[in-house]
Order: C-alpha cells, then structure tokens, then sequence
C-alpha cells in the first residue's frame, strides 16, 4: 500500500492546484445562497444583512411577468433541444453518404467554422442578414413578393430566430458526434444490406440509425438537464424591450433585476430556484442516461 502511495504521490500533488481553483471559483461562491434569503445591502455586506425569510421567493411568484419568463425558457430550450436532435442527426448522415472525402471534410470544416464565433460577433452579422430594409434574407422575400419581416422585433418570430440562429452554430459540432458514432457501426451490417439488394438511402434507414440509437438515446436522455438553460449570451446580444414578452428567459430577468434594479437578494431567490430544477432535471437525465443508454460517469 504504501509503495503504490508513494508511486501515485504525483499524480495527486498535479491534481491539487485544479482542486483548489474548484473549490475557490465554483464551491465558494455557493455561501452566497443566503442572500436568497436576506434583504441584501452591498455595504452591509452577507454578514450585516437583514434576514427576510422566504420573503424574496414569495416576491418573485407575485411578479406579473414571472410565469411568461418560465414559459418562454422552457420553449426556447426545448426547441433547441428538437432542434439540436434533428439537424445534426440529418447532416451526420448525409456527410456519411458522401462519396468524395475531400468534399465531405469540406463541409464539415466549413459548418463547424461557426462554433468558435462568440455571440458578440454573430449578433452582429444576424442583425444585418436579418434587417428589415437591407438585409439578405428580406431582399429575398421582397422579390418574391413577401413584405419583409422584422426578425429582431416581432414576438411571433424572435424565439424561432432564436432557435434557428442557435443551431447555425452550433449543428456543425453536434453533427461530429454523430459521424463518430457511425463509424463504430460494423461494416459488415452494410455488406449484408448490400447483398439483400438495399440501395443507400435503405442501408441508412435500417442500418445506419438502428447503428446510432444508443448515442440518440443519451444525447436527447442529457439534454433533459437543459431544458431551463436557454442560452443566456445568445439572448442578451440579440433581443430587446421589445420582444421581453416572447424571448426573455430566466437568466436575463436575473440579470435585469440583480444588475440593472439592483434586487439581489430576489435575484439570487431566483437563481436558486433555478439551480434547484436544474439539479433534478440533471439528475433525472443521468439516471435515464444510464437506464436506456448505459452511460454512467462513474
């Protein structure tokens, strides 16, 4: 025992500094969750602060708009969640069929291109394709003889420019998983689907998907723990007043009442709910994950 103690000293030694950075950045900051139940002053401070209770959450349940908030989160991250399932499933499979390599390693650079632009840069170029007057996209639907719509600023389209502008980036990425996951199908399969006289679009239908069901099945069980994560960046570099009613989720309401209003102790009330159905649905995710797909992190 002690000879493999001394042998695995180092390995331990490494792990302490990223142990340390853990436990300052993500651990420590958890003592702030008082706050969700004090009348927060910042020159008081956590210790100085007067406690009120469950006062700051039956605040929150109180406020208007708090309901449409849930409901537009819930909305937009499921239909990223669909969205996120579907396209790159599709693309996965039609870069597989391709016969050309250089071609198919072309696509797949180019669509993953988008992943490493960060949604300061993206807004901005959404913002001019999207523009009602000069924009591409109503350039198009002018000549056809559509009136041109405002993406940015209409509550029936902003979620679904969302949703779409979402998987622009992110589908390239997704989709990588997927080719990997048809790779480790056995080529025999489609040797065989060959001899029974099935043409390539049958080969992928029956031996391609079926192939790919596992990976299918934990990525839509994880997602689950996503379903309130809506994407905070996205929505604060692309909406507005003006579409709050259909694209404002909970992490910029917190945002708005925490830094704007300076409401903190509703704010972190707020966040902590948030934290908590997080934490089950997350939990949910895994124990599904390893029940349907036998994905376990341990």
């Amino acid at each position: 025992m002690n000879t493999r103690w001394r042998l695995q000293l180092p390995l331990h030694l490494m792990i302490i500094p990223g142990l340390l950075i853990v436990l300052i950045f993500c651990y420590g900051p958890m003592l702030g969750i008082i706050i969700a139940f004090q009348k927060f002053n910042p020159a008081k401070g956590i210790m100085g602060s007067p406690l009120v209770g469950l006062d700051n959450f039956i605040y929150v349940m109180k406020l208007p708009s708090i309901y449409q908030v849930i409901w537009n989160t819930v909305f937009i991250a499921v239909m990223k969640i669909i969205a996120g399932l579907i396209v790159p499933l599709t693309v996965a499979i039609l870069l597989n069929e391709m016969r050309r390599e250089f071609v198919k390693r072309a696509v797949q650079t180019l669509i993953y291109l988008p992943h490493f632009l960060s949604w300061v840069i993206l807004s901005g170029i959404l913002m001019d394709i999207l523009s009602p007057s000069t924009g591409i996209i109503n350039q198009g639907l002018q000549w056809v003889g559509i009136e041109p719509i405002f993406f940015m600023a209409d509550n029936n389209w902003f979620p679904f420019t969302l949703v779409l502008s979402n998987e622009w980036k992110e589908f390239g990425f997704s989709s990588i998983i997927y080719l990997a996951a048809i790779t480790s199908i056995n080529p025999s399969l489609y040797e065989a689907a060959v001899i029974d006289g099935a043409d390539r679009w049958k080969q992928a239908w029956h031996v391609t998907l079926p192939g790919m069901a596992p990976i299918i099945v934990l990525m839509v069980t994880l997602s689950i723990g996503n379903v309130l994560n809506a994407g905070f960046e996205q929505v604060f570099n692309l909406y507005s007043p003006v579409v709050y009613e259909s694209g404002d989720i909970i992490d910029t309401f917190v945002y708005r009442i925490g830094i704007v209003d300076a409401q903190y102790g509703v704010a972190t009330a707020i966040g902590l709910f948030k934290s908590i159905v997080s934490f089950i649905l997350l939990s949910t995710s895994y124990l599904m994950a390893y029940r349907f797909a036998n994905y376990r992190i341990f």
